[in-house]
């Protein structure tokens, strides 16, 4: 049995074992037990995963084809690399939808996968919003995607996806990835990046309004802050401070940490009901 790649799910199998290995062995395997692979397809990487045998590894696949043949393959070909069936779990369904707090009761995760093309950066945001479970992620990206998350400041890759993943995590750009390991083979490169979530995870800022001075600055990303971010009411003396002159690609996430107190300290009264 095979499964056929369908386009609208942004699908891309890999079929090379030694990524496949590489991608697997990305993990730290530090402080936690329980790995979820996203978008598993036919399982190339999953049996990789469960050679691990530490973890009890949940896979979660949209496409009812790929679920039916990981339910009729895993368990005669690669349960038996595992100590028992009870440390597999597939779940059919929409990772974007899931409550992931609910899935593995508060437990921390770690996140892998050959991400689907079309939705990698909802996946990121997604981990990001469930970074209190999730201490790692590692996967596979369009190759400009990946460097997007992990690009440092001052470069027109640096954005929204920069900050935010790099505000709570340490970004690594890990290795290239060629379209000729893929059926089929996508037209650009791929990525693989790890993120490892900082010791210290939370903002000394009100972080609700931290993600809205991001997203509102990078939103108009050739102007000065002090024009992208008007609409967050500014006052005329907060206005005149030097790095309201400056555009959002040349602050780093301190910097930008940094901006929102100042926001918060002297800008609009109102910027609590943000979310």
């Amino acid at each position: 049995m095979s499964v056929r790649a369908k386009k609208h799910l942004g699908q891309h199998f890999l079929t090379d074992e030694n990524i496949a290995n590489k991608i697997a062995d990305s993990l730290t395997e530090t402080g936690y037990d329980q790995v979820l692979e996203i978008g598993p397809g036919m399982g190339v990487l999953t049996k990789h995963i469960l050679r691990k045998r530490k973890f009890k590894v949940t896979v979660m696949e949209l496409d009812s084809e790929s679920v039916k043949y990981l339910h009729e393959v895993f368990p005669v070909e690669h349960i038996k690399l595992d100590t028992s069936k009870e440390n597999f779990n597939i779940i059919e369904g929409d990772f974007l939808k899931q409550d992931l707090n609910t899935i593995f009761q508060g437990k921390e995760i770690a996140i892998i996968g050959n991400f689907p093309y079309n939705i990698s950066s909802q996946i990121v945001f997604k981990a990001i919003e469930n970074r209190h479970i999730v201490p790692e992620f590692s996967g596979m990206f369009q190759k400009e995607v990946a460097q997007r998350i992990a690009e440092k400041k001052g470069s027109k890759a640096y954005g929204i996806l920069s900050v935010l993943a790099q505000a709570f995590y340490d970004v690594e750009y890990l290795f290239t990835v060629p379209p000729t390991v893929f059926n089929p083979p996508p037209r650009v490169n791929s990525g693989v990046i790890r993120m490892i979530r900082k010791k210290d995870y939370t903002l000394p800022v009100d972080e609700k309004l931290f993600f809205r001075v991001v997203k509102t600055a990078f939103n108009q990303r050739r102007k000065m802050l002090r024009s992208s971010l008007k609409s967050m009411n500014l006052s005329v003396t907060l206005k005149e401070d030097p790095i309201f002159a400056m555009r959002p690609e040349q602050l780093s996430v301190q910097e930008f940490i940094e901006l929102t107190d100042k926001i918060a300290s002297h800008g609009d009264r109102n910027n609590e009901r943000t979310s």
